[in-house]
């Protein structure tokens, strides 16, 4: 595979949450935090703020405009203003995806989070209205909304609380607000998060190799079955029945009968092939799957599109010199859609799908012959197809793509493929393939950026996942240039650095025909998780990160809850810690493996070792169980039981032997009808100095 896998870099010292169309629970702004070169002069924030210097200059003119002439409340009202640029803001300021002018204020009947004692936490509420009650003051942001709630601005009239409010408990009613432990209040200072200490990690993961095949990608069935597709890099897929665990038998799948043959569309070699196969959410209702992939304009006809490299960019494919023996854009990228539509009277029970080309949903010219990612997934809160591209290739983004709005390349992309306009409709809005633009995409109404663009300054992306029971987390592996592989919480208009960064450090490319990308024009979110060339391979210096998947089977109970991902070399394994839960705050540490004495399949051992020979780590995959799979070059392994390898889990006993199928009804993700409830405050201040020990 070479480095197919080169992913991107970046991503996030101020991490965020992402649900679509909204932003992320940090900031109240999607593109902040920022952090800050120097303090703010009205506010007082360094370090991280959720404001920047034009933002803090307007609070600072709200504040005067205000006109207070007490110095005490005048001094209360200012903090109150200013913990908008609290790096910890959005729950203060947002309480059932409702904004807010003023923050949630601690009082009585709220639970205490923030840095100070409960006594001055409880009573801050009462401080304000003791303070404020009856001085007079313009524009008050405590004014009742016309439903008798917080959160409309009252007119210009000055006025005092006790024309709005009758008492102190009215007043703290509507500005403390309702609230259960866990949630967060401003007392007057900043906000800290209440952090219990990072579990320690499994002793082990035990792995069981069940199929010899080597497959680039897997996806379960969308019929919550026990069955899954994979597909090799060359343009095959199959699908396969997977045993049940401790059942000691291997993937049922005939390697002579393909679900869907594409070799011949294919253009297969080290950097080529098919990169990704997505199945429509409503697979069994509407048979539609789609298939990412490469192709070569000089062996098949079909392979036509428009160069990546045009002048929207400033770029000219004639002055590009020809990449391994190929042309600029003799490759493309390729999505297309196929059906079962015809094969089966109940598609769900369809086990072939028609080779024929349905529809081109996407085609682009790549300018060179590496870092072009390719894998596709749909949102499961939005049913969108999210698209994941790399730089395109060249050393250090030669013409920096990654950072250029305007380009497809070294971007997460967010398609509506339910929604196709017509021929004519796509030539005007100069689309790439036949597809809509989500109405919450965010450069959807700027005609001068690409409308297609959800996240951006990635290198080559490989591989992503939404966490099965919080959508609002897409995580995404980035290979990085010379030093750093990375792991980024995707969020949407999320910048994750590269080229300016190669995970949290400072990068220079070697050249720059395309221009620069200055570090201050910038608000980069930097990695969550990684590691450094020099921690793996040391002997070969090389690194490629292959990203997994949150681990939400009970198979493993110790590992529930933890990221797992790998290299691509398969030097080591990682899991990835949240502490607290849903802070995104992630350390990570490397983790033990091996194989299963009983494994179907006898895992082939490293030389002088006891440790199972992986071979090269493509992928990984989840199947409708939640159990997760490695699919390498030597065969596809699955996570088991740790007793099965001897590791020690407390929390393994006999109901979690064998893993249950999907329970939708306990996921936390079927609970959080509104994107904000059950959130807690991101922790991310501190990350870049968290990362820095790798």
């Amino acid at each position: 595979m070479g480095r197919v896998l080169a992913t991107t870099l970046l991503s996030c010292t101020l991490l965020l949450f992402f649900v679509p169309s909204f932003s992320h629970p940090l900031c109240i702004d999607s593109t902040a935090p920022f952090t800050l070169n120097s303090t703010l002069k009205f506010c007082s924030y360094n370090g991280s703020s959720c404001c920047n210097s034009a933002e803090d200059l307007q609070l600072q003119k709200q504040f005067q405009a205000m006109n207070i002439s007490d110095p005490n409340c005048a001094s209360v009202v200012k903090s109150i203003l200013c913990a908008r640029c609290d790096p910890f803001s959005a729950e203060l300021f947002t309480v059932v995806s409702t904004p807010r002018p003023v923050p949630v204020l601690c009082n009585s009947t709220v639970s205490v989070n923030s840095s100070q004692s409960s006594q001055a936490a409880t009573n801050f509420c009462s401080s304000v209205w003791d303070k404020c009650q009856n001085v007079s003051f313009v524009n008050s942001p405590f004014a009742p909304s016309l439903k008798g709630q917080a959160g409309l601005p009252a007119n210009s009239n000055a006025s005092k609380l006790t024309q709005y409010w009758q008492s102190e408990t009215d007043f703290c009613n509507a500005f403390g607000g309702a609230s259960s432990d866990g949630s967060v209040c401003y007392d007057g200072q900043p906000v800290m998060l209440n952090n219990t200490g990072t579990p320690s990690p499994p002793h082990g993961l035990c792995l069981e190799k069940i199929g010899n095949g080597s497959y680039l990608n897997m996806a379960a069935h969308p019929d919550k079955s026990n069955r899954a597709f994979f597909a090799n890099q060359q343009g095959k897929i199959w699908l396969a029945t997977i045993p049940k665990q401790r059942a000691g038998s291997t993937l049922e799948l005939d390697e002579s009968n393909p679900f869907l043959d594409l070799t011949d569309e294919v253009y297969f070699d080290t950097q080529f092939g098919m990169m990704g196969m997505a199945f429509h959410p409503n697979f069994a209702q509407n048979g539609r799957l789609f298939a990412s992939f490469n192709c070569d304009k000089v062996k098949w006809p079909g392979c036509t599109g428009r160069c990546s490299c045009n002048s929207d960019v400033d770029c000219d494919p004639s002055k590009l010199e020809p990449d391994a023996g190929a042309q600029p854009c003799q490759y493309q990228t390729v999505i297309a859609e196929y059906t079962v539509n015809g094969t089966s009277s109940q598609l769900s029970l369809a086990t072939n799908a028609k080779p024929t080309e349905v529809r081109r949903i996407f085609t682009m010219g790549l300018p060179f012959t590496s870092q072009h990612g390719g894998q596709i997934l749909f949102g499961p809160a939005d049913g969108y197809l999210y698209f994941m591209m790399g730089d395109g290739g060249g050393t250090g983004d030669p013409y920096n793509f990654a950072q250029n709005k305007k380009s497809v390349l070294g971007k997460i992309m967010r398609l509506d493929i339910n929604s196709i306009p017509s021929a004519e409709e796509i030539d005007k809005l100069g689309r790439w393939g036949n597809y809509s633009i989500p109405p919450d995409n965010p450069y959807k109404e700027d005609r001068e950026l690409l409308p297609e663009i959800w996240a951006y300054g990635l290198r080559n992306p490989w591989r992503c996942s939404f966490d099965s029971e919080r959508p609002s987390y897409f995580m995404c592996g980035d290979v990085g240039q010379d030093k750093y592989e990375e792991v980024d919480l995707i969020t949407k208009n999320g910048n994750y650095g590269w080229r300016v960064y190669e995970g949290p450090y400072s990068y220079t490319p070697p050249e720059s025909p395309g221009g620069n990308t200055t570090p201050s024009s910038i608000s980069p979110i930097f990695p969550v998780m990684g590691y450094s060339h020099s921690d793996v391979n040391k002997e070969e210096g090389s690194a490629s990160i292959t990203a997994g998947y949150f681990y939400r089977s009970t198979t493993d109970p110790c590992m529930y809850g933890r990221y797992l991902y790998t290299d691509l070399y398969a030097a080591a394994l990682w899991s990835g810690t949240e502490s607290p839960q849903d802070s995104g705050n992630f350390t990570s540490s490397e983790i033990p493996f091996s194989c299963a004495a009983d494994s179907p399949l006898p895992c082939s051992l490293l030389k002088g070792s006891s440790l199972p020979a992986l071979g090269y780590a493509f992928s990984f995959g989840e199947d409708n169980n939640k159990d997760i799979f490695i699919l390498t070059n030597s065969g596809v392994y699955r996570v088991v039981s740790p007793s099965r390898c001897n590791y020690t889990c407390s929390k393994e006993n006999a109901t979690t032997v064998a893993s249950p199928g999907p329970s939708p009804s306990n996921s936390r993700a079927s609970q959080l009808s509104d994107p904000y409830s059950n959130l807690v405050l991101l922790f991310a201040s501190l990350l870049l100095l968290l990362l820095g020990f790798v």
